[in-house]
């Protein structure tokens, strides 16, 4: 059994819950980080929706990439199974990721990980949302892990302690600070 590769673009940069032997910046091609989840769960209900990330068709993706020894594999998969498709919103995929490690030879390493993308034909599939309208909702909602401003807010604060630039993610930030103002 090999290795199990892991990778986070949202909350689970943050809050993994699993344990792993080293991480990495990485880069997922084709794919782009996007508030496109309806959250039925962690971050709001059926009756009041949240909104949590995705991975949308298009474009690219900075997270973090997470080595997990292979003694450990088959048991970060089911955790990782429990967690990500409590509603079956995402499609588990192994994709090519490029990390921030190069090889012997000085070229850019790749590793094949585990991840999560929202599968655009569920009905929890939210889809582009203008900027109001995800404001408007992040603010109302809460669910089982606590208020969708703090899983937005902690993935952006997090996003930029460890460098990766998202221009649409931080805009929203700025909205909902501003707006959640007493």
């Amino acid at each position: 059994m090999r290795d199990l590769w892991v990778f986070g673009y949202g909350s689970l940069m943050w809050r993994p819950g699993f344990d792993f032997e080293e991480s990495y910046i990485g880069t997922l091609e084709g794919y782009h980080r996007a508030l496109c989840v309806y959250s039925h769960v962690y971050r709001g209900s059926p009756e009041n929706p949240g909104l949590v990330m995705g991975l949308s068709e298009g474009g690219s993706c900075q997270g973090m990439v997470f080595r997990v020894d292979a003694s450990e594999r088959e048991a970060v998969i089911d955790y990782l199974r429990a967690r990500e498709q409590v509603t079956s919103v995402y499609l588990e995929e192994f994709v090519p990721v490029e990390i921030a490690s190069i090889t012997a030879d000085g070229a850019p390493r790749k590793v094949e990980a585990v991840t999560y993308v929202a599968d655009t034909k569920h009905g929890q599939y939210a889809g582009k949302l203008g900027l109001e309208e995800q404001v408007r909702i992040v603010l109302k909602s809460q669910g089982e892990a606590g208020p969708n401003i703090d899983y937005v807010l902690n993935t952006v604060d997090h996003l930029k302690e460890i460098n990766i630039e998202d221009e649409a993610l931080y805009e929203l930030a700025d909205a909902l600070r501003q707006k959640a103002k007493p």
